[in-house]
């Protein structure tokens, strides 16, 4: 017992020595937390932040290109701030468009609209492809004098058969399903969709059927119209609850309550065009949206 109790016993010299130890130790673990919490950064490391920097910039650019390419067709007269940006425009670039709209006027062809913009070439040709105008927009000259001969032709022929088309609002399922690539479901979607529009007010709603290609829609316009638009009440946006706003199929609650938000935020909403402020809001739908609201 005496002998391992002999291990625990020490000088002054070999007491000193220890706590040198031990303070040594004590310094260079708190040295260490230091140095983790403060790193020092050589020029090394500030060129490799920098490029790191540079590629998340890089990650940045193609996210939102990504997005962009992502995007379904729009009209670019209602182009918020956010979707600008994500197709890569400029704050210049899109506060022009703002002055030339608040105008009352209208970009009608991509041309135009690199003009009002003055967006590049590049950019142009990018986002160009999902410009979406109102059929009546491009008709051109050429078109318009064809149609205007046939028309002159078919009265200078007596017994020239003439075919009338169909009032969209009346057409049975039935009836749809007469055109090539409508089906059952098809033709059942689109009742359905127009009785909870509680009528077509305008032939473009069709676009807005799920499902419905673009060439379908072109043929069914061809056998079908709107002739006799339906009477509807139209929602006053500036006292509406969101409830209310919601109750238009092309608002879900979520937009509704946005729309409430901003209107509260900026006392009251004063044109249409305020609308694509908020991001949620389909501003591609601009046209067809404001027949069924009131300021």
């Amino acid at each position: 017992m005496k002998n391992f109790k002999s291990h625990f016993i020490f000088n002054k010299q070999e007491r000193s020595g220890i706590f040198f130890l031990l303070l040594i130790v004590l310094v260079l673990l708190v040295s260490h937390f230091f140095v983790k919490i403060f790193p020092y950064e050589s020029e090394s490391t500030i060129a490799l932040n920098g490029l790191v920097a540079e590629e998340i910039e890089n990650l940045k650019t193609l996210s939102a290109q990504k997005e962009a390419s992502t995007f379904y067709p729009f009209n670019p007269n209602f182009i918020s701030d956010a979707k600008g940006y994500a197709l890569g425009m400029s704050p210049k670039e899109l506060d022009r468009l703002y002055q030339f709209r608040s105008a009352d006027k209208f970009v009608n062809s991509a041309k135009e609209f690199q003009e009002v913009t003055g967006i590049s070439d590049s950019l142009l040709n990018y986002i160009s492809p999902n410009f979406k105008f109102p059929e009546w927009t491009q008709k051109s000259d050429k078109q318009f004098s064809k149609n205007k001969n046939l028309v002159v032709r078919s009265r200078n022929k007596p017994h020239a058969h003439t075919e009338i088309r169909k009032d969209l609002n009346t057409a049975t399922a039935e009836d749809l399903k007469k055109i090539y690539g409508i089906g059952e479901k098809l033709s059942n979607r689109i009742i359905k969709f127009r009785d909870r529009l509680g009528g077509f007010l305008v032939n473009e709603q069709l676009y807005d059927v799920y499902g419905l290609e673009s060439e379908v829609v072109i043929r069914t316009l061809e056998k079908f119209t709107v002739l006799k638009q339906p009477e509807v009440q139209q929602i006053n946006i500036n006292t509406a609850s969101a409830e209310q706003i919601s109750q238009l199929i092309y608002i879900s609650y979520e937009l509704a309550e946005d729309i409430v938000f901003y209107r509260e935020d900026n006392n009251g909403i004063t044109t249409f065009d305020e609308l694509r402020n908020i991001d949620s809001f389909p501003s591609e739908k601009m046209e067809r949206i404001a027949l069924y609201l009131l300021l």
